[in-house]
């Protein structure tokens, strides 16, 4: 049965960068998956584009369990990590540029406020004009 297509699915030329990734030895045992890694693959990033909860995946991606335990295993097995630094490398050097970055940028801004959440300025402001009413 083909399933309905969503837009968070991977293509065949997405997939076929990453499949790689995603091989797994038998050699020491284990029992293979039950469903493909491509569509689970699919159920993951259709849950972290869509938001929803795991139990509420679409009936047409593999059970939300298979779906979640296996993004446990993958996780823990750092896959995400490999795939993220796989296809940024793969990008620079279609880029024609270095595979390693040669600079970093780090931004930051931070507020300092009062416990309640307001700066103080503000809670000055706010008990002056308070104080005028009377």
């Amino acid at each position: 049965m083909i399933r309905k297509k969503y837009p968070t699915d991977l293509t065949n030329q997405e997939w076929c960068k990453i499949e790689e990734l995603f091989v797994i030895s038998y050699a020491k045992g284990g029992r293979p998956i039950k469903h493909e890694k491509r569509e689970i693959l699919n159920a993951i990033f259709y849950t972290l584009r869509t938001g929803c909860q795991w139990r509420y995946l679409p009936h047409d991606f593999p059970h939300w369990t298979a779906v979640y335990k296996q993004y446990q295993r993958w996780k823990m097995k750092g896959i995400f990590e490999k795939m993220n630094e796989y296809l940024t490398k793969d990008i620079r050097l279609r880029m024609k540029k270095n595979i390693e970055p040669s600079a970093c940028i780090v931004d930051s801004q931070s507020v300092k406020t009062t416990e309640k959440g307001g700066s103080k300025a503000m809670m000055v402001g706010r008990k002056l004009k308070a104080g005028n009413v009377i």
